[in-house]
């Protein structure tokens, strides 16, 4: 190792060790949650499977137990997984260029005979290396540890912001984003603070808009029973929170108390004749719809990225011939 590589090492080995330590301890806590949790579920001979869904045909209390001892400590696994993207911008991104152009070390490193295109490549990519190596674990720790209670009882299902931002390709894709977004604040800002405010804001700002506007990206599937009987359970579906009845012409009538409310009502039957109601229905995201989120906000980052990656290239690029 030698030349910007052996610099590059110099100045992010803290940053790299540390990692891998918390990553080698959250590794280490995880396996030994998740044993005690498989050893709960062999004892109680807790059929997981049958238990999925808000209606899940579970006997006993046991696995009310089992999720009551679990969700608090797979809730801080998660916690700390969708808030990676935030730290790896304001502790390494933004850090990244803004503290060489701010203390003005930078120039140091072009009189070794170092292109500027070199010297950030060979920064950006090793940073970029590990932040793919870090979030890529801790989703895939969180995935480990959950799937055997995924969408089980009152624990934490697919939607959930927990599992949802802590998973899947869009966690790596964020952590991806916070890296550039800080490394670009680092650039335009020349200022380490400033950049690290300004990285805060804008990863955990994105990710706050990208939860408050994710339904609107896909339509929710309406499930219809016919007459007064039984609606299907929702299972592991999320509810969509629109639900009514259905006229004779087929329309969708969104009006959940035309009738009452609740199965079984005595006047069910007679209050949907009366009012030419031929069905009910309500709608629902299923759990399919999942991955259509994972990978709409996978875009999303991975865009935003390039196109700040882009304009970091380019304000380099007039820097150097300056």
């Amino acid at each position: 190792m030698k030349g910007t590589l052996w610099l590059t090492w110099r100045q992010q080995r803290t940053l790299i060790l540390v990692g891998a330590a918390l990553l080698a301890a959250c590794a280490v806590w995880v396996a030994f949650q998740r044993a005690d949790m498989m050893a709960f579920i062999a004892d109680h001979h807790i059929d997981t499977k049958n238990c999925k869904g808000w209606d899940g045909d579970c006997r006993g209390d046991d696995a009310f137990q089992l999720l009551a001892d679990t969700n608090d400590a797979m809730r801080t696994l998660c916690t700390l997984s969708a808030a990676l993207p935030v730290l790896i911008g304001v502790f390494w991104g933004a850090p990244l260029l803004g503290r060489e152009l701010e203390s003005g070390t930078w120039k140091l490193a072009l009189t070794q005979g170092v292109s500027l295109r070199r010297w950030f490549l060979t920064r950006f990519t090793t940073a970029l290396g590990g932040t793919l190596v870090a979030s890529a674990v801790l989703a895939a720790l969180v995935v480990w540890w959950w799937e055997p209670v995924s969408n089980m009882l009152d624990g934490l299902y697919w939607h959930d912001g927990y599992i949802f931002n802590a998973t899947g390709p869009a966690a790596v894709a964020c952590a991806v984003f916070g890296l550039v977004a800080g490394t670009a604040a680092g650039l335009l800002l020349r200022r380490t603070v400033a950049a690290m405010g300004t990285t805060l804001v804008v990863v955990a700002g994105l990710r706050v808009l990208l939860n408050t506007v994710r339904h609107d990206w896909v339509s929710p599937v309406a499930r219809i029973s016919q007459g007064d009987g039984p609606r299907q359970y929702i299972g592991t579906a999320e509810s969509a929170g629109d639900f009514g009845f259905i006229d004779r012409a087929g329309r969708l009538v969104h009006e959940p108390a035309a009738c009452g409310q609740g199965e079984g009502l005595p006047d069910l039957k007679t209050c949907m004749a009366q009012k030419g109601f031929t069905g009910r229905f309500y709608k629902v995201y299923p759990t399919s719809d999942f991955w259509v989120f994972q990978w709409i906000e996978t875009a999303i980052f991975i865009g935003l990225a390039a196109a700040l990656l882009a304009l970091i290239c380019v304000v380099l690029r007039r820097r150097a011939v300056l």
